[in-house]
């Protein structure tokens, strides 16, 4: 089958062609950079702009099903950039597939698409989105390409959601917030931790359900593809274990750091870094627990054990060979 990747190029989208390859589609990826060493057999690199309508209809002709990864990450207020991206690109991409007669589109949402700060610690598909205008930038631009979504799909768009958790694992050229922090502490480098945590998905899996998502998901429906909640502390201890380094020693509560905030996030801008705000402290206190049945029950979708996520990562990062999918789908 004929299928189609934007942000092929990404973190996810190199997981996600790896898995589409060893199923034997003919895939198209498509990104703004190709990757250095990227040849592959059975995969066609073309460079594609997600807010170019003309670009979108050129990339996706002859695809039975496309899989729509990019967006713009920030945990900034304001961005302007992630708000087209994340938005308009939505739109653009669905009224391409549409009018040139794609089967399905499977679209990379996120668990911030749903408001992570007024659900009383429990999130699910029938949950509050993310409207207020409070919430940063990412979060409601992700809700709200959704909503361009469902326009094309009242159109006659054949097109599902899947929305992720927190992201992680291999394989990542792209040093992720959460794998970074990771392979720092499994190097011994993290002597502090904060408390808190929040709900992982190992990447590998999220490709899996993307994949379940396009053959069995319902059109129109949402789908969490959430994995465990996980205490960044306690990741952080295993991480240094299994490559037998030193442990982070104790971790600081989440609501010192938050009190010491309006200090913290202009210093941290000044160095030109978001890592440290009041978007990343917000997940960490809120600490959300997402369900997954529904993903669960209609698509078939399992996610691994954390220490298993962890143990690859650690593995990766040393150079040692990992499974590209250990999660079958049956």
């Amino acid at each position: 089958m004929k299928v189609a990747v934007t942000g092929a190029a990404g973190f996810l989208g190199t997981n996600l062609l790896q898995q589409l390859i060893e199923r034997g589609h003919e895939v198209t990826a498509i990104d703004r950079v190709r990757p250095t060493g990227a040849d592959q057999p059975g995969v066609t690199w073309v460079s594609g702009d997600v807010l170019d309508p003309a670009s979108m209809r050129g990339t996706l002709e002859g695809a039975e099903v496309v899989y729509h990864l990019v967006a713009l990450i920030t945990l900034a207020h304001k961005h302007d950039l992630a708000w087209r991206v994340n938005t308009e690109g939505v739109r653009v991409v669905a009224e391409a597939a549409r009018e040139v007669g794609v089967r399905r589109m499977v679209h990379t949402s996120s668990i911030h698409a749903f408001d992570q700060y007024c659900c009383g610690g429990v999130i699910n598909e029938r949950s509050p989105r993310s409207i207020n205008p409070d919430l940063p930038v990412y979060d409601r631009s992700k809700f709200q390409g959704e909503t361009e979504l469902r326009k094309v799909i009242d159109a006659g768009l054949d097109a599902v959601i899947c929305n992720p958790t927190g992201v992680y694992g291999p394989i990542d050229h792209s040093d992720s917030r959460i794998n970074k922090t990771l392979w720092d502490a499994a190097r011994g480098r993290v002597p502090v931790m904060i408390s808190g945590g929040f709900d992982l998905v190992d990447v590998r899996d999220v490709a899996s359900g993307l994949i379940l998502a396009g053959e069995r998901g319902r059109t129109g429906e949402n789908y969490l593809l959430g994995g465990h909640f996980t205490d960044m502390f306690q990741a952080t201890r295993t991480a240094a274990e299994v490559n037998g380094k030193m442990k982070p020693a104790f971790a600081i509560p989440a609501k010192v750091i938050n009190a010491c905030m309006p200090v913290l996030e202009p210093a941290a801008r000044a160095f030109g870094s978001d890592r440290v705000s009041k978007a990343a402290m917000g997940a960490l206190l809120s600490a959300p627990r997402v369900e997954h049945d529904k993903a669960a029950t209609e698509l078939g979708y399992r996610p691994r054990p954390a220490r298993e996520t962890i143990s690859d990562l650690v593995d990766f990062y040393n150079g040692r060979t990992i499974k590209v999918d250990t999660q079958k789908i049956a």
